[in-house]
């Protein structure tokens, strides 16, 4: 953990509060809505990868491989944030790019999962498994696949390795939690301390981290929603990132303490002054490209199978 934010860091955390906070539009950014409403061209991907197109039926995914010199030992699953309600969106592919770079070449998969409130749990962890399975059928172990997501996409992550372990399925290598949603129920307290702080949700219950229609009539505290109530015994080494002023940030300090008692190889970054899911600042502050750096570490450390 840094000692205080860089200064670049700081402009996009009182730019990201002014837009949320002050003008018309925060209201629809922290509810989510118009994240949902988004409308995107086509990513256009960059001349050094192939991406190719998957139907799963329920759900479509992409597979984003390198031209050169790919990677074949290891492939990163990457479960995309959005609260469970936004579809995946082209910073994700972007988020791809990135971890390839940082891998030296792993190939990644992305999945658009189901949403709610049109589909809510058990949609989305069941397309986690069905994309799990995808790769195995294409011959991967489980040791040669990291799970990699962030917000939403961090607890699934979680979730889908709860899941894996509770049906004796074969348990990936590792797990790159950015920023995750782990707690469903709200209960940490840096959903009080951070309240005020917070650029993204902060200063309203109007959020969608209070007004989610994910759950459905399920048990927030089932841990295959709220995965901080589950077991971790027996999970992979996991990279947790956070930024200090997330009303999120209890979900991955509660997460971590409660895997590390569990027998669990945790490292966990609490980045000062930063924001959820930072790391969407790509290489453009010094917080997130340290992040990224951070990942590529860990996957390296993963590859050479030593301790975190």
């Amino acid at each position: 953990m840094e000692n205080e934010a860089s200064v670049k860091g700081r402009v996009i955390a009182e730019l990201l509060s002014h837009l949320t906070n002050d003008l018309a539009i925060g209201k629809k950014i922290k509810s989510g809505e118009l994240r949902k409403r988004l409308k995107e061209p086509a990513w256009k991907v960059p001349d050094c990868f192939n991406m190719t197109h998957i139907d799963m039926g329920q759900f479509t995914m992409k597979l984003l491989s390198s031209k050169e010199n790919p990677r074949g030992d290891k492939v990163i699953l990457q479960l995309h944030g959005g609260g469970y309600t936004g579809a995946v969106r082209n910073a994700y592919y972007v988020f791809a790019g990135l971890y390839n770079e940082v891998s030296h070449g792993c190939s990644v998969l992305t999945p658009d999962y189901r949403v709610a409130p049109e589909n809510p749990y058990p949609a989305a962890l069941e397309d986690a498994v069905a994309s799990y399975q995808w790769l195995m059928d294409k011959g991967y172990f489980g040791e040669q696949i990291i799970l990699g997501g962030d917000s939403a996409g961090g607890g699934l992550a979680m979730a889908l390795c709860m899941y894996l372990k509770d049906h004796h399925m074969p348990m990936p290598c590792g797990i790159v939690a950015m920023s995750p949603w782990t707690d469903l129920t709200a209960s940490g307290e840096s959903y009080e301390t951070n309240y005020e702080k917070d650029p993204l949700f902060g200063n309203t219950k109007e959020s969608l981290i209070y007004v989610n229609d994910y759950a459905g009539d399920h048990d927030k505290m089932d841990a295959y929603i709220s995965p901080l109530f589950g077991n971790f015994k027996e999970f992979p080494p996991m990279l947790i990132q956070v930024g200090s002023i997330e009303m999120l940030l209890s979900d991955s300090v509660s997460v971590a303490a409660k895997a590390r008692q569990q027998g669990v190889k945790v490292r966990l970054s609490v980045y000062e002054g930063m924001f959820h899911v930072f790391q969407m600042a790509y290489l453009n502050i010094p917080e997130s490209k340290r992040a990224w750096a951070e990942v590529g570490k860990f996957i390296e450390i993963l590859t050479a199978d030593t301790r975190l």
